[in-house]
């Protein structure tokens, strides 16, 4: 019986979570999209299902819709705990989604008090006197600051959330934390207490997850990164069944342009074939410019059939202001603009779009030549690619790094694949090398 529903703003923040409920034990799949009838008995006889949506950046109704949506579809398969899953940098603005997507499953689950809990210690995600640290830095004084869609630019989460919400935000110091699951317990009682509200919550290490995961143990609603679900007490079983190995050609599909990816590019120059999208060949040919590449990886694969391709938005050396990025920082509209700011010609569209589209077309156009391995850098660019393929499931395999594992998915049409989804800012820094190795 499913236990567990997790409602997930983007596709690799979902498997991100299913990766974490699988080290914890628990038999998860991912729902790619609210699942559809046929999906329900497969998915019943999960511990754990995640809903990825794409909602992060969705106006605030439809993130509202789809979420409810989602929750309603977790309710039918009899899951008791839930988990609002958003991005452990708290990616928003002042009107939301984070808050209102919040607000909505609070009173539809009737809950008095949820904590929120962005800390994801392994990826340097940490909490400390309500402030929001990106490894050594404040969040508003990291990278995060100059996303063109969601500017991080305060750190103090009680601050972000504040706006968004119709309930009271609280902050529960580490002091609190430290003092035990009872004492956390007697806290979050009392913030919710006069009305429903949020706890912020200070975490900077792994002790402080398991202790907030104890004492929100009888707590309908949860929301954060995907760290809280490492809290969880390890279960007896093996939860990573073995994933069926695809065997077909390989691909990194990198649409992030974030500091992270930009290094594991670094590290992958001159070991793995590479092209960059041509942002003024997609504007004026897209469909051209996508055939261009699928010739050379067919070359590639017919000349190294065992060696990965890898298509990429921006050079690892690039900067967020350089004229060749075809994005921005973060992975998102770039081209000769300010902060990675989109200069978009008249009628003409934002590079993000055009670079979503380009790779999503890429997976299909190499799926048609035989590519069944892939690895995908970037949380949009993961859901464009894994709905261009068709996958609506997506079972969890083997872990590559926190918040980074290998899935299995199988498309209406009949092909199955292996996908590492893999948030922009996470993974080592050699994963587009040695991530196979883990399939081999």
């Amino acid at each position: 019986m499913v236990r567990w529903g997790g409602v997930a703003d983007d596709f690799t923040g979902a498997t991100d979570l299913a990766a974490n409920w699988v080290a914890r034990g628990l038999r998860t799949s991912v729902s790619l999209g609210v699942p559809e009838a046929d999906q329900l008995p497969r998915l019943a006889a999960m511990d754990a299902v995640v809903v990825a949506l794409k909602t992060r950046t969705a106006p605030v109704a439809d993130a509202v819709g789809q979420s409810l949506a989602a929750l309603d579809a977790l309710r039918g398969l009899g899951c008791t705990r839930f988990y609002d899953k958003y991005c452990s940098t708290f990616d928003s603005t002042p009107r939301g989604n984070i808050g209102p997507v919040g607000d909505a499953l609070m009173a539809a689950l009737d809950a008095d008090v949820a904590v929120v809990v962005p800390s994801f210690p392994a990826n340097g995600r940490t909490v400390y006197h309500r402030q929001l640290f990106v490894g050594d830095r404040l969040l508003g004084e990291s990278s995060m600051r100059h996303h063109p869609l969601t500017p991080m630019t305060d750190s103090d989460v009680v601050r972000l959330l504040t706006p968004q919400t119709v309930n009271r935000v609280v902050s529960v110091p580490l002091p609190v934390v430290r003092g035990g699951p009872d004492a956390l317990r007697g806290a979050l009682r009392a913030a919710g207490g006069e009305g429903r509200a949020y706890a912020v919550v200070d975490a900077v290490d792994d002790a402080d997850l398991a202790c907030i995961a104890r004492a929100t143990a009888d707590h309908v609603l949860v929301t954060g990164g995907s760290g809280l679900a490492l809290g969880l007490p390890r279960g007896d079983g093996d939860a990573s069944a073995a994933m069926p190995v695809e065997p077909g050609f390989r691909a990194v599909l990198a649409g992030s342009a974030s500091a992270a990816t930009r290094r594991q590019l670094a590290a992958a120059r001159g070991s793995v074939a590479a092209r960059k999208l041509d942002l003024a060949a997609l504007r004026a040919d897209p469909a051209g410019e996508v055939a261009r590449l699928t010739r050379w990886a067919r070359e590639r694969w017919s000349a190294a059939p065992d060696a990965p391709v890898l298509v990429h938005s921006v050079d690892e050396a690039d900067g967020p202001d350089d004229p060749n990025n075809a994005v921005g920082q973060n992975g998102q509209n770039g081209q000769n603009g300010q902060n990675g700011q989109d200069a978009v010609p008249p009628g003409g569209r934002p590079a993000a779009e055009l670079v979503e589209e380009a790779l999503a077309a890429c997976a299909v156009a190499f799926a048609a030549a035989g590519a069944r391995q892939f690895i995908v850098a970037g949380g949009e660019t993961s859901g464009s690619v894994v709905q261009a393929l068709g996958v609506r499931r997506l079972d969890l395999g083997p872990a590559l790094a926190p918040g980074v594992s290998w899935a299995h998915g199988a498309a209406a049409d009949g092909r199955a694949y292996n996908l590492a989804l893999k948030s922009g800012n996470f993974g080592r820094q050699d994963i587009f090398t040695s991530g196979w190795e883990a399939i081999s």
